[in-house]
């Protein structure tokens, strides 16, 4: 279950992403959205867990939880559809 975690705070890292997400299971991936030029953080990110039933536990007990006085947005992630080209 791939999940988008919004609200977080500018200076967390990837592994930290991590760190907040382990007690709720496995995690097969997590990724902080960067700024393409100055690598910074945009804020959000996304963690994909192993099973729905753990993403739905880390879900439920994140989403509105402060973490570094920011308060989380934690909820499924939509399915992105592909973008054709926009060169012609």
């Amino acid at each position: 279950m791939k999940l988008f975690i919004g609200s977080l705070p500018y200076n967390i890292t990837e592994p930290e992403l991590t760190e907040l997400f382990s007690s709720y299971g496995n995690i097969v991936s997590a990724k902080l959205v960067v700024d393409h030029f100055t690598h910074q953080s945009k804020g959000f990110g996304f963690v994909e867990m192993a099973t729905r039933s753990e993403g739905h536990k880390a879900m439920e007990d994140l989403n509105g939880k402060e973490y570094k006085h920011r308060r989380l947005v934690c909820n499924e992630a939509k399915v992105q559809k592909k973008k054709g080209s926009r060169r012609r």
